[in-house]
């Protein structure tokens, strides 16, 4: 059987969570099932499984041959706060990926959420939940390569280091990251990632100036290599996300694997997707948690085994058979429906 995985960001914008979901894609596949895989590739196949929603992939979804299949990575609330404009221009974005959507024969959704606003905004054709997931060994720490990672990234044997990772843009809520620091100087804050999309970026004049004018214990490390960004993982203390708006959060099972405790903010979605292998904050108390953190150990290894269920709900090899078990029911329903 042969599958060909579609994505824009192989020749366009990379360092963000669709490229990363695009390419594990295509490793776990690879290495978990027996299908044919071949990225971007207008061979006939049995599958198209497309991740983007430009006219590249529009162009596979209209006319590759194979029963189509979307990962709907994006959806109209994922804008807002991302890209410039994005409050004038929604409805017509809900529009285009409602049309985009139901031209597939099947669309994946990457949380429970996002099932939910496909069918709100109109989405027909059938879907189905399948969470994006990585090949957790990659992203293992070991007290070697911790020690490794620190001595290479100039980070102290005693430094209590706070991690959060994905683009610099107002939904990730970077001023809360800042401003935890800003009562933390003992801490030092390290923010992996920086605005692919440039000036296309939802705020980024004031976005650039958080990354420029910020307290001595923050550090904005800007674009990197995924090899680089493991290496934070692994000399980091605590991953910190203060994100109002995730799709899924693939950078949350990255830090699980890692093996660090994980805060986010107390959202719903979060809950419904990583279960009780987080802690929870708010605006009010994400300082006082993550002091707690830094000084009581016995609280931060409950939390540390807690977010290990994270990276074993979120493997590839389960993911891999999840997404060849769509791919046949997708099939067989486009085979029923023809005859």
């Amino acid at each position: 059987m042969k599958v060909n995985v579609i994505s824009e960001s192989a020749f366009t914008v990379q360092g963000h969570g669709v490229h990363s979901a695009f390419t594990d894609t295509i490793d776990a596949l690879r290495e978990y099932s027996d299908w044919d895989v071949a990225p971007n590739t207008d061979r006939p196949a049995d599958v198209v499984h497309i991740h983007t929603v430009g006219p590249y992939s529009l162009k596979k979804l209209l006319w590759g041959k194979g029963v189509k299949v979307v990962s709907a990575h994006v959806t109209p609330d994922s804008f807002v706060g991302s890209l410039i404009g994005a409050k004038y221009w929604y409805g017509v974005a809900k529009v285009y990926l409602r049309w985009f959507y139901n031209r597939a024969d099947g669309v994946l959704a990457v949380s429970g959420e996002v099932v939910d606003e496909l069918k709100a905004m109109g989405v027909r054709r059938p879907v189905y939940l399948v969470p994006n997931t990585i090949r957790t060994r990659d992203f293992a720490t070991t007290p070697e390569s911790r020690v490794a990672a620190r001595e290479k990234l100039g980070v102290t044997k005693d430094a209590f280091v706070v991690l959060a990772s994905g683009q610099v843009q107002p939904r990730k809520r970077v001023d809360t990251f800042v401003n935890s620091a800003r009562g933390l100087p003992g801490v030092r804050f390290v923010w992996v990632g920086g605005m692919p999309f440039k000036g296309l970026a939802a705020e980024s004049g004031a976005m650039t100036e958080v990354m420029e004018h910020h307290p001595e214990n923050v550090r904005f490390t800007g674009m990197l290599k995924r090899e680089e960004v493991m290496r934070w993982y692994q000399a980091a203390d605590l991953y910190f996300l203060p994100s109002i708006q995730e799709t899924f959060g693939i950078v949350i099972v990255e830090a699980a694997a890692a093996g660090l405790p994980v805060l986010l903010r107390d959202l719903e979605q979060y809950g419904d997707t990583f279960g009780d292998g987080y802690e929870r904050g708010t605006e009010e108390t994400f300082k006082a948690i993550i002091e707690k953190f830094w000084k009581d150990r016995a609280y931060y290894r409950q939390w540390q085994k807690a977010a290990a269920t994270i990276a074993e709900r979120y493997d590839a090899k389960m993911g891999a058979a999840r997404l060849t078990d769509v791919y046949a029911q997708v099939i067989a329903a486009k085979r029923q429906k023809k005859a």
